[in-house]
């Protein structure tokens, strides 16, 4: 399972989404799309942060964990 935060410089949300996955123990890669736009153009969130799994926008925002546990089993 492949799982991208893109996020935007001072993101506070995306920290809290990228603490929601360490306490899961998801591994993702960082995406900031301000230095990498081509990922705006493939996913065009209007919100940061935005959560990719498996090369689909599964979020934008901050999901609650239930949404966020169910949508990774659903994808893993």
């Amino acid at each position: 399972m492949k799982v991208e935060v893109l996020t935007t410089p001072d993101c506070s949300n995306c920290s809290i989404l990228e603490k929601m996955l360490d306490e899961m123990g998801v591994s993702y890669d960082v995406i900031d799309v301000t230095e990498k736009p081509e990922y705006l153009k493939k996913y065009p969130i209007f919100t940061a942060p935005g959560l990719v799994v498996n090369e689909k926008l599964a979020f934008t925002g901050i999901p609650n964990k239930k949404e966020l546990a169910t949508k990774l089993e659903s994808t893993g």
